[in-house]
């Protein structure tokens, strides 16, 4: 199992912690740093800040999003900053929600699966330089009758079999990752809760010839963004984190439509995602986030002193995580480097590595 760091968005905080913290984990010898995009920064310009001030550190994707970029254009990006950084990128790919997809980008949200696939065979024929020609459902290269022709890609990127993460919570979403994709982008992983949405990655992997017949999971990195709060406190550590579970587990979405309570519910938190959502949805910030559960916060994050996150650590392995990412829940820069740093010790010392 392998650390990565997730720096989260940017323009939203002092960015130069974000690269420090970037420049630390570089130096640790971190896989990954991964940051993210709603409706705000874009992924590529960050990490393209990142790769030009870091040495070694994969820089992934986490993710960008399928309905603010044509497959050709995701294609073109991918190459560039893997060009650039020397073959570093990790595409991390989602479709964000209805909310987002409709509300931002103007595409509509319908049929997600079908979208993602088409959307992920048009970036690996691109990436591989193939002349793109497609008719699919959803996306047909070039228009018919018209003056458009199928191209090529004209650079040629350091590989043209770039790592391609899939962001899903869903089962369905989550055999598509597995059959598709090179990897999942997680979140609120839950070690204990892991086995149905696993197995689910496995029936994809099987469904495509993936992996081995012992091990489906074979050359498939499962990768969750995992919160971290290093205190004393057990307490005060998971009370770090109830606001950010509340706006995804209440806010994010629609009340018909939010993955993140769905994923809750399956966990087994029925009632309290249903009186998350009515408290975030009314406006009552502050009481959704007092309502989320200490056990669904220590289920999804480590948190305490060292040596209770230390205890944990293995059972993320034992999932089948191949790469932890680390997010530093901390209040200032001094905090987040010392989580970074602890961390490292802390998978040294384990042997989870």
């Amino acid at each position: 199992m392998e650390l990565g760091v997730n720096l989260g968005y940017f323009g939203m905080g002092v960015d130069g912690d974000n690269v420090a913290v970037a420049k630390e984990a570089d130096r640790l010898g971190y896989a990954v740093a991964w940051a993210a995009e709603a409706y705000g920064s874009d992924v590529p310009t960050v990490l393209a800040w990142i790769g030009a001030q870091t040495e070694q550190i994969g820089l992934g994707a986490a993710v960008m999003q399928i309905p603010g970029r044509s497959p050709a254009m995701t294609a073109m990006t991918a190459a560039t900053l893997d060009t650039l950084s020397g073959g570093r990128f990790r595409l991390g790919l989602g479709v964000s929600g209805p909310q987002v997809s409709e509300g931002w980008h103007g595409v509509p949200f319908g049929k997600p699966l079908g979208r993602t696939r088409e959307y992920v065979d048009i970036v690996r024929m691109a990436m591989r330089r193939d002349t793109v020609a497609y008719e699919g459902g959803h996306y047909t290269l070039p228009l018919p009758d018209g003056p458009g022709k199928p191209l090529k890609l004209t650079i040629r990127p350091p590989r043209p079999d770039i790592p391609i993460y899939l962001a899903a919570v869903g089962p369905k979403n989550l055999e598509l990752a597995g059959e598709i994709a090179d990897g999942w982008h997680a979140i609120f992983f839950s070690p204990e809760h892991s086995g149905d949405l696993v197995e689910s990655v496995r029936v994809g992997r099987r469904r495509a010839g993936k992996g081995t017949t012992a091990n489906p999971l074979e050359g498939f990195d499962i990768a969750p963004s995992v919160p971290v709060v290093i205190s004393e406190d057990v307490e005060a550590a998971a009370d770090a984190i109830r606001p950010y579970a509340a706006l995804y587990v209440g806010g994010m979405g629609s009340r018909e439509q939010n993955f993140y309570n769905r994923l809750a519910v399956r966990m087994g938190f029925e009632k309290e995602a249903a009186q998350i959502q009515d408290l975030y949805l009314a406006k009552a910030h502050r009481d959704a986030a007092a309502a989320v559960p200490f056990e669904f916060i220590d289920s999804t994050a480590l948190i305490g002193p060292p040596e209770r996150i230390k205890e944990r650590l293995q059972r993320y392995a034992d999932a089948g995580v191949g790469t932890l990412s680390v997010a530093p829940f901390a209040g200032g820069l001094d905090d987040r480097l010392h989580v970074v740093r602890t961390m490292a010790e802390l998978m040294g010392e384990t042997g989870a590595a």
